[in-house]
């Protein structure tokens, strides 16, 4: 029997996984690779569920010189024996537990208002100050640097010592401590996105902006820092003159395999778990990603797919990833795609690969600016892939495609379902008059209208058109919708039954061709489908007296509607 390890569901912090005995795939040295950069601010871009938190809480269990509320100093070593960094050397193992560490989170000033999303911010810099409190204890704090201190946790201090709080805390801590402070930063951008979406971003970026600068930039007391974040946004505002400043990003090698599964990392999970006959299955859905050359797979995915096979939840893969946040940017900029955009995202569909050039700075100010910079958001919140790049007048240009199944099903149906919750707004009673009346001319402009303002893909065959139409003909009053049910001799695509019987009944038969030239004949076929399969029998028996047939044949983003009676 297979000895299965709990699976770190839900777990970000590396403490709670090693102490819950959880399976771990081991990404210690990350920490060497900290060591050896020299770097003074690393800013590590990565796409949301890959890891960042459970990288930094590694970072600063390794790191911190942890005084326990008895007064004591926790030996954080048990947490890494047997790890890599272990045997790494020396010149790395002689750094744990040695530096005092300031970590804080910004994920938590996700919140409607500035208000709430600055008091949630104060409050995570609070407890902070409060885990480190015993530096009030020191000679070597003054009474004034104390009372600024308790005033931050009594929430009696001013907004600009709010903004300044890191470094004071970071002052306190270095001399408690004689040594300089780490400084871990997580989620960054998180508060950003939330303010630019609810309308107080200017107010938000200047809080940040001090207390980076103060943290980050004038700290005479920083060791080093790292900040983590999905995207690299709005450098000119955030990293004003933060000239120690090095990025990495998913177009970097630096660091690739710290975040994500690496492949020899999911075979041993697999074999682990005793379910290496799924490595295809897996490598075909969660893989796909590179960070640098390095190719990955989604760890939030992975950890998911496996717990649901151990535990006979399901046989088959699923799209863990797609619910796992709002993509409000990613959203509403397709909502606003132009016709060529719109074009490219069907390209993508079909699995083929689209060239963009891509621009690592990211400011919201200037997102609708142009539409490229909907394959930025694309590209570096992880729902493309780079498959190769090219240099042209100093601007990176990739050529991109969807990583694996996993994003292709986002695609299909999150991003298709983005464009129909968009049409479900538009007023439709022109079309449905149309129908109605029999105005073939009418109904079949607004067809074509509405198909160049919707992402379709055309190996769908008629599925697509069926859903496309079915979407459109929702808000139709006085009916009701029937798709897909037996009528004489077969199934019909779609019928509107009327709920007044003076009202025409309507059936709807559907093809798909590949020439245009061939429209004609496919509203031809559809019609005489519709009588040879008798699909107006149960209509005829209920008693309706007027029955509308349509035949509408589709090619790529035309149409032709044709109606018998």
């Amino acid at each position: 029997m297979v000895y299965c390890k709990p699976l770190p569901i839900g777990k970000e912090f590396y403490k709670k996984i090693i102490d819950d005995g959880c399976y771990y795939v081991d990404k210690t040295l990350f920490i060497k690779d900290l060591l050896l950069s020299g770097s003074e601010v690393t800013l590590i871009t990565r796409p949301r569920r890959f890891g960042k938190t459970l990288a930094l809480t590694t970072v600063q269990t390794f790191f911190e010189k942890e005084i326990l509320s008895d007064g004591t100093i926790a030996d954080n070593s048990r947490y890494f024996e047997g790890k890599k960094i272990m045997s790494a050397g020396e010149e790395y193992t002689c750094h744990i537990g040695q530096y005092p560490v300031i970590f804080l989170s910004l994920k938590s000033a996700k919140q409607p208002d500035f208000k709430t999303a600055y008091g949630s911010l104060i409050r995570e810099i609070i407890r902070e100050f409060e885990r480190h409190r015993y530096v009030l204890n020191s000679d070597f704090i003054s009474d004034e640097e104390k009372n600024v201190y308790t005033s931050i946790i009594g929430r009696k201090a001013g907004t600009e010592d709010y903004a300044g709080s890191l470094k004071i805390l970071s002052e306190c801590l270095e001399k408690y401590h004689h040594k300089k402070v780490i400084i871990l930063l997580d989620e960054y951008d998180v508060p950003l996105e939330n303010a630019y979406f609810s309308d107080f971003y200017s107010e938000m970026v200047g809080f940040i902006r001090s207390l980076f600068e103060s943290a980050l930039k004038t700290n005479n007391s920083l060791k080093f820092a790292v900040v983590t974040g999905c995207l690299r946004i709005s450098r000119e505002s955030i990293f004003t003159g933060l000239n120690n400043l090095k990025v990495v990003s998913i177009l970097d090698e630096s660091y690739a395999e710290s975040f994500g599964f690496v492949q020899q990392e999911i075979d041993s999970m697999l074999d682990f778990y005793g379910i290496s006959s799924r490595t295809s299955e897996v490598k075909e859905w969660y893989n796909g990603y590179l960070f640098g050359d390095t190719e990955v797979y989604n760890p939030w995915s992975m950890i998911n797919y496996v717990y649901d096979i151990v535990q006979h939840n399901t046989e088959y893969p699923k799209p863990y990833w797609s619910n796992t946040s709002s993509n409000s940017i990613v959203r509403e900029l397709i909502q606003k795609a132009d016709n060529e955009t719109k074009a490219e995202l069907e390209e993508l569909i079909m699995g083929n690969a689209i060239e963009k050039p891509i621009h690592e700075d990211i400011t919201y100010g200037d997102i609708y600016e142009s539409q490229d910079n909907l394959w930025n958001f694309l590209f570096f919140t992880g729902y493309l892939k780079a498959v190769s790049r090219s240099f042209k007048s100093d601007t990176i240009y990739l050529m991109l495609k969807l990583p694996n199944r996993e994003i292709r099903y986002i695609y299909n149906n999150k991003i298709i379902d983005w464009f129909k919750d968009k049409v479900k707004a538009l007023d439709f009673s022109e079309l449905y008059n149309a129908i109605v009346k029999g105005d073939t001319e009418v109904f079949e402009n607004c067809l074509r209208n509405q198909l160049n303002e919707c992402i379709s893909f055309w190996d769908s065959a008629e599925n697509f058109y069926h859903g496309f139409l079915l979407g459109l003909l929702g808000g139709i009053k006085g009916y009701t919708k029937s798709s897909n049910r037996e009528s004489g001799e077969g199934r019909y695509d779609i019928v509107l039954i009327p709920h007044d019987e003076r009202n025409p009944a309507v059936i709807l038969e559907l093809k798909r061709v590949k020439h245009f030239t061939e429209m004609e004949a496919g509203c031809e076929q559809a019609l005489q489908q519709i009588e040879e399969k008798h699909y107006d029998a149960e209509l005829i028996d209920i008693g309706y007296p007027v029955i509308m047939k349509y035949g509408i044949c589709f090619c790529r983003k035309s149409c032709k509607v044709k109606v018998m009676l």
